[in-house]
């Protein structure tokens, strides 16, 4: 536990010397380096998950499309020619 409250005390007594402009560079970096380890346990989250069907994954629309026409093609003189009946 003594060598972080050390290290911390290294830390704080450099960031002291610096100008406000470089402490200011120092933050920046302290927040991308926050920001890339949330990243980092996001990814880690996500590769966590168990992986779903397709059928898992859309179930909440499955049945959405119910109602509508049976044959989709309602110009059939349109598609004459084309072999489909």
């Amino acid at each position: 536990m003594t060598q972080a409250i050390d290290k911390e005390q290294i830390v704080i007594d450099e960031i002291k010397k610096l100008s406000p402009e470089k402490q200011q560079e120092v933050l920046n970096f302290i927040e991308f380096l926050q920001f890339k380890e949330m990243q980092k346990q996001d990814v880690q989250h996500k590769e966590e998950k168990e992986p779903i069907s397709a059928y898992e994954a859309a179930k909440e629309f499955a049945g959405c499309v119910d109602g509508g026409p049976g044959d989709l093609a309602t110009n059939k003189k349109y598609l004459e020619g084309y072999g489909w009946k």
